[in-house]
């Protein structure tokens, strides 16, 4: 069974930063993609980033230049550092991990930037 444990978020100022990590268990394949979403009250869970086993990533628009995902394949630990935050990246912040044909989502913690 998988198992994403997330750490870090909090609250920050407008221009500030933060990283989150996100510590997966419990993958078996060699082939999987570790990334970030996000929702904030009234809005649908949206895609922050990601970055897959082969290294590739991927970004939301929104976040491209200021946000960067990294991952240690050996630790199967992804971090996302967040740089120059916004008022509208206050959300709850999910790890979610695909491998094996499955998805699976850690508890999410809160990331709230003051403006």
């Amino acid at each position: 069974q998988v198992q994403l444990m997330e750490s870090g978020g909090g609250l920050v100022q407008a221009g500030g930063s933060l990283r989150v990590s996100c510590a997966a268990s419990g993958i078996t394949s060699s082939f999987f993609t570790i990334g970030w979403y996000r929702q904030s009250p009234g809005k649908q869970r949206e895609l922050v980033a990601n970055i897959n086993s082969g290294g590739g990533t991927n970004y939301a628009d929104s976040v491209k230049g200021r946000f960067t995902i990294s991952g240690d394949n050996a630790k199967n630990t992804v971090w996302l550092q967040m740089n120059n935050l916004k008022p509208e990246d206050t959300a709850i912040y999910y790890c979610n991990a695909r491998t094996g044909g499955r998805i699976y989502w850690g508890q999410g913690t809160q990331v709230t930037v003051s403006s």
